[in-house]
C-alpha cells in the first residue's frame, strides 16, 4: 500500500470513527433527555457529555484538518 492509499485510509477510519461517535452521543443525549431526572441533573450530565464529546471527537477532527507536512526533496 502506498504512503498516500496510507494515509487515506487513515483519514477515511478517522472519519468513520467520527460518524459513530457523533451517533453515539446523539443517542445518549436523547437518552437523557427523556429521562424524569429535573432540570438541575439533566443540565449536569448533558454539559458532561458535551465535554466529553469534545475530547473524544475534537482529536480526530483536528487530525483531518492538519495540514499534510511531507519530507524535503532529496
Amino acid at each position: 500500500m502506498s504512503r498516500e492509499d496510507q494515509r487515506q485510509a487513515m483519514r477515511t477510519t478517522r472519519e468513520q470513527l467520527i460518524a459513530e461517535l457523533e451517533e453515539l452521543y446523539r443517542q445518549a443525549f436523547d437518552r437523557i433527555g427523556g429521562e424524569d431526572l429535573g432540570e438541575g441533573a439533566i443540565a449536569r450530565l448533558t454539559q458532561l457529555l458535551l465535554r466529553s464529546r469534545d475530547g473524544a471527537i475534537t482529536p480526530l477532527q483536528e487530525e483531518i484538518e492538519a495540514p499534510l507536512i511531507t519530507r524535503a526533496p532529496e
